[in-house]
């Protein structure tokens, strides 16, 4: 079977807009603070210049950001960004622009930081898929390639992303919030294949996309996710015998072949449930169940609801 492309795959099942809220220049010292974001919602950061600290208040684990580097939160943990001195910080001017989001300022004569904060909204129900494969913390750094390979990669077009990103929040250009949203959604996808291009892919989906054994597998779930799958089927597209397939899925996963392939299904019947036209059992077998019974249960299970109240809730694109 040939190679598919699952990121576009999973973002075509999974609907994610970008909104860039607040562009924040600072001196040292300096403290934001976030509090849990909502279900469907991932924060995002992005060191333009200078460094931060991001600490989780509930472990007080830190991690040191640099310029270049970029970090989301893709189970919307509460977290606080400072500049690590300990030192109290002042006032911090906040300045509506008109395009939408904010210009923060501070009068601080320390380190100097200039960072955009935004978030990803994901179309429900589909958070507790994002949630359930990445990690709490994804943090990918972007930087400009030097020589052929580097000018490919996707670190490099990070760079080129942000690079735009920041010529757009400077000034209050016609269109420039329109533009920035959409560079926001195309940085969520480049900050998930830099993230699998690294050696040192996060646990996860991410570390099973980029592990090239494995890779088989997951592009077959997600090129024909209706088909009937057996584990020996997935083992063989990936030349491992069954035993070995699981255990390698299960390490770098955290979840069976079983699990990511019925997730990918249920996620895919949430949108066409939409449909007011196709009926329960029609969508039913077209994610792979001839038992309208059996995926009535296991759309319940996955999703806290039944079918018919999925499809009762109100729908924003429809």
């Amino acid at each position: 079977m040939p190679q598919v492309d699952w990121l576009s795959h999973l973002l075509k099942i999974i609907t994610i807009t970008g909104q860039l809220e607040a562009r924040c220049v600072y001196g040292a010292p300096w403290r934001v603070a976030w509090a849990k974001s909502a279900a469907h919602e991932i924060p995002y950061h992005v060191v333009l210049k200078g460094r931060a600290i991001i600490e989780d208040p509930g472990t007080g684990k830190t991690r040191e950001l640099v310029g270049g580097d970029i970090v989301l939160l893709p189970h919307g943990s509460a977290h606080v960004l400072h500049d690590g001195s300990g030192h109290a910080p002042g006032l911090t001017y906040n300045r509506q622009g008109s395009a939408g989001w904010m210009l923060s300022e501070n009068e601080g004569q320390g380190e100097h930081l200039d960072m955009l904060c935004g978030r990803f909204f994901i179309g429900p129900p589909h958070g507790r898929l994002i949630r359930d494969y990445l990690p709490t913390n994804l943090v990918v750094r972007s930087m400009d390639g030097q020589g052929e390979e580097g000018i490919g990669s996707a670190s490099n077009h990070l760079a080129n992303l942000v690079g735009l990103m920041r010529m757009e929040s400077t000034g209050d250009k016609v269109g420039g919030y329109a533009i920035l949203n959409a560079l926001s959604a195309a940085l969520f996808t480049l900050v998930l294949r830099a993230a699998s291009e690294s050696e040192q892919a996060p646990a996860g989906l991410l570390a099973l996309a980029g592990h090239p054994r494995l890779a088989p597998a997951i592009s077959a779930m997600f090129a024909d996710p209706a088909r009937a799958w057996t584990l020996p089927d997935l083992a063989d597209l990936c030349s491992m015998s069954r035993a070995t397939f699981m255990r390698h899925f299960q390490d770098k996963l955290g979840r069976s072949a079983v699990e990511l392939l019925t997730d990918i299904r249920m996620s895919l019947a949430a949108n066409e449930l939409k449909k007011p036209t196709m009926t329960t059992e029609a969508i039913a077998e077209s994610v792979g169940y001839q038992s309208v019974s059996a995926f009535r249960r296991v759309f319940a299970d996955r999703m806290g609801m039944t079918p018919g109240q999925w499809r009762r809730l109100p729908h924003e694109d429809q």
